[in-house]
């Protein structure tokens, strides 16, 4: 009961993804909860829903070469068992019979009974004769170029590959690109973070390699951690504690600033800025559009002794009715969010290239609106979690070209390198600009794009 229980929680948040978009790291947890799983079998649930995400794009085209069709002629159930059951016979250590008749089950309960269940079971028999290197190669030999190849390979959309290989190249690094692809399909360790001045590392942690209060435990469930310090220990990526870092490090804080997060959900770098606040004397402020994510800030906030009054407009009115009126701004913008393909795989199946100048037009209006919102000598913090060039150096350059010489640039690889406790690899860009970029591959963080502007 306890394996297919596991196995019934990951199809459940399969099928969410889905047909509904939802989002594996917000339904998995109830999932679990509601099969009554121990923590063996969550995590068992967890390696299935996250793997099976991770690698859809290979496993399609495999399940597209065993059942001599196209995915998009499977009926939608039936494909998520099918893309459940092989990535446990191709990619786990379960019996494949199992990983078999509990996939044939699943698709014959949600997927139109025994015709269902007969063409699953006629599918992962045949993708479990042979190896998993035998269909790595099949589905390479079926590319019809090399982008194409790498693509269904490691499972990135094209678009994405090259992306990420252009915004490698900016840096002089295109020959990594292989290392990011594979790292982009690891599981991440959970980072988290003490909030400075508030709580400290657990003495069995173990540090983290560059943001000063993050650090990794051994394993298990962080959630009974968090409860015991109400908050002031939280889940947070290495790059998003750097990123909420610079801004509140970039220059010395004078007593009495006033800071704003724009777009601040769901409000993990709201709750270090909160902290930092606190700790130099600063006020806090925070806006978010979404209601519900507007919620988790609030949340997030409630850890830290201090005031912050959280707003839910659009960004772009919030500093437009704020004219002058902050020292420091962070615009996480909404972004593709390419650089978080470990913990949010499902980010890789739906986004688009046709997203990608609509983004861009939000942040360079977020981000020209802050830059309105600041005093005199006040800074912004541009932060996307993607590398995308279109999304960091182009948007960039169209600030400096709106704003002329009312804006400077600081050195965010300098601000970065000060904060980081080891020495950390930043490579200059390309275009000259002075903006931080970190890797998945190269730095064990999400790809985070962190640029500083001051108004002159």
């Amino acid at each position: 009961m306890s394996v297919q229980g596991a196995r019934a929680a990951a199809y459940e948040v399969l099928r969410a993804v889905s047909g509904d978009e939802a989002y594996a790291n917000l339904l998995l947890p109830h999932a679990i909860a509601r099969a009554g799983l121990d923590a063996k079998d969550a995590g068992l649930a967890t390696e299935l829903t996250y793997g099976t995400l991770r690698r859809r794009g290979t496993y399609d085209a495999i399940i597209a070469a065993a059942a001599d069709r196209t995915v998009d002629r499977i009926d939608p159930a039936v494909l998520d068992a099918l893309r459940l059951g092989v990535h446990q016979l191709l990619s786990t250590r379960v019996a494949s019979h199992a990983a078999v008749n509990e996939s044939v089950e699943l698709a014959r309960r949600n997927g139109g009974g025994r015709g269902a269940a007969g063409f699953a079971n006629a599918v992962l028999r045949r993708v479990s004769r042979d190896t998993p290197g035998h269909w790595m190669e099949r589905i390479a030999a079926a590319a019809r170029s090399d982008d194409e190849r790498i693509g269904l390979t490691t499972s990135h959309p094209v678009w994405i590959v090259r992306a990420l290989r252009r915004a490698l190249t900016a840096e002089g690094r295109g020959d990594e690109l292989a290392a990011l692809l594979e790292a982009d399909n690891i599981a991440p360790r959970v980072a988290m973070i003490a909030l400075p001045g508030l709580a400290d590392v657990p003495d069995d942690a173990t540090a983290a390699r560059f943001a000063p209060d993050a650090f990794t435990t051994r394993g298990g469930d962080p959630e009974g951690l968090i409860r015991e310090t109400q908050g002031r220990i939280r889940v947070q990526d290495e790059g998003s504690q750097l990123a909420a870092l610079a801004l509140s490090r970039a220059l010395p804080v004078r007593e009495g600033e006033r800071w704003l997060d724009l777009c601040a959900g769901p409000g993990g770098k709201t709750a270090l800025l909160a902290a930092e606040a606190l700790a130099h004397r600063a006020q806090l402020d925070a806006n978010e559009i979404s209601p519900a994510r507007a919620g988790l800030v609030r949340q997030a906030v409630a850890a830290v002794p201090l005031e912050v009054e959280v707003s839910e407009e659009d960004g772009r009115e919030r500093a437009a009715r704020a004219a002058g009126q902050y020292d420091r701004i962070l615009v996480d913008a909404p972004c593709t969010g390419i650089g978080a393909l470990r913990r949010r795989p499902e980010a890789r199946w739906r986004k688009t290239p046709s997203d990608v100048p609509d983004l861009t037009a939000l942040q360079l209006d977020l981000v020209l609106a802050a830059f309105q919102a600041l005093a005199p000598g006040g800074v912004v913090a541009y932060v996307t979690c993607s590398p995308h060039l279109a999304e960091t150096s182009g948007v960039l350059a169209e600030v400096k070209r709106e704003l002329g010489d009312a804006v400077e640039e600081l050195d965010a690889r300098a601000v970065v390198r000060d904060i980081a406790v080891d020495e950390i690899d930043l490579p200059a860009q390309a275009d000259g600009s002075l903006r931080a970029q970190l890797w998945p591959h190269r730095h064990g963080t999400d790809a985070m794009s962190i640029a500083l502007l001051r108004k002159r």
